[in-house]
């Protein structure tokens, strides 16, 4: 590479994350987080859905961590088997609390997921008529003791239509350790939390592990019915919900996520499901993609490098700065996951692994099966 090339692409680079630091939000400061419950004079009531299609692994603990909630209100849960080929219906086990409904075959025009959503919101409404709230959670996610409450108090305090939780992912094997904090990282850059959680900033997002939406809101804005084809459908909750109200996005460090991930083709295959439609399913979205995750993860190294190949300190120090700039942005987040801030500095190994998954995203659209999530795939219907 040309070194006043170099210099030039290095100074844009530079300035892309000095305006990330500065000026996105603070995003990679990861410090939108639940405080403790205060007190409230009325706890209302919740009622918790959880779609579950093939869960009998983590469903059990997911519905035993509701269930054992410390929240001084009435909480009651909804599991929707959704036509599950194991033993989904009889792990979650059975509580005077606890209704497992069969999902119905899927209808056209709906994603999977949020079809069965929808049949656990009107099941829920009969079995907790009294609830003001319904908590939308996944069926790997295990809720520390306090989580509802924490959630149902910012909404009341706050008053908030929807408080939403980026749950702690696993994080223990190889390809988690290099992969999830920097899809965590990733996710609050595309969607920085403090924008979300500002009123009149038209900024919406959410994370469908954990979110509490107050249900007279939801009624208004339609239900489930309007964002039925969608398959990133919790920023499509968010975006619904704010379109009524105020709402909030957080990180959790108790709530966790039971869903294990030994291995680089299932982290490949959860983020090339959605990483196209993310971009409208278009290539000039993608070029342009490919080419900005270039610009901003791979210029400090490769100034490194050419800047100690050809002996210009200049080049190599403009380098390491926008490295050091990545490293410092990425550390809040690697604290987060108990990973040591050195790690920081395969940040843009990350970067390359993601930008590939997108690619393989779009690809997997052309041929057909992009979409494809427990033996159903949206390529060939109007799922967004």
């Amino acid at each position: 590479m040309n070194e006043t090339a170099a210099m030039a692409v290095g100074l844009v680079s530079l300035l892309i994350w000095l305006w990330l630091l500065i000026g996105h939000g603070r995003f990679w400061q990861a410090d939108q987080k639940l405080g403790p419950a205060g007190e409230l004079d009325h706890w209302p009531a919740v009622v918790a859905v959880i779609p579950a299609r093939d869960e009998a692994e983590t469903i059990g603990l997911t519905v035993n961590s509701l269930l054992d909630q410390n929240y001084p209100g009435d909480l009651k849960v909804v599991v929707v088997d959704d036509n599950s080929s194991d033993r989904t219906r009889e792990a979650a086990g059975a509580s005077p609390n606890l209704q497992v409904i069969t999902g119905k075959p899927l209808m056209p025009g709906w994603t999977g997921k949020l079809w069965a959503v929808s049949q656990g919101l009107e099941a829920a409404t009969q079995f907790s008529p009294e609830a003001e709230y319904i908590l939308f959670t996944d069926a790997d996610i295990e809720h520390a003791s306090g989580n509802l409450g924490e959630l149902v108090w910012k909404a009341e305090h706050e008053k908030l239509d929807m408080v939403s939780l980026m749950v702690k992912l696993r994080c223990q094997s190889f390809w988690e350790r290099l992969l999830i904090p920097a899809f965590v990282f990733f996710f609050q850059k595309l969607y920085p939390f403090p924008r979300v959680n500002t009123p009149d900033d038209p900024m919406a997002a959410a994370a469908g592990g954990c979110m509490l939406v107050r249900l007279s809101t939801l009624q208004a804005a339609g239900g489930i019915e309007p964002i039925k084809d969608r398959l990133i459908d919790d920023c499509a909750m968010g975006q619904l919900i704010k379109s009524k109200g105020p709402i909030w996005l957080g990180l959790s460090e108790q709530t966790k996520s039971l869903r294990a991930y030994e291995h680089l083709s299932e982290i490949w295959h959860m983020v090339a499901r959605t990483a196209f439609v993310q971009l409208d399913h278009s290539i000039l979205k993608l070029i342009g993609t490919v080419f900005v995750m270039a610009l901003i993860y791979l210029t400090g190294p490769v100034l490194v490098f050419v800047g100690g190949s050809s002996g210009n300190p200049v080049v190599t120090f403009m380098g390491t700065g926008i490295w050091g700039l990545m490293c410092i942005a990425y550390g809040p987040t690697l604290n987060l996951y108990n990973r040591n801030a050195v790690t920081g500095l395969m940040l843009p190994v990350a970067g390359v692994c993601y930008t590939l998954m997108t690619i393989s995203s779009a690809i997997r659209h052309w041929r057909g099966a992009g979409g494809a999530w427990k033996g159903r795939s949206y390529s060939k219907t109007n799922a967004r």
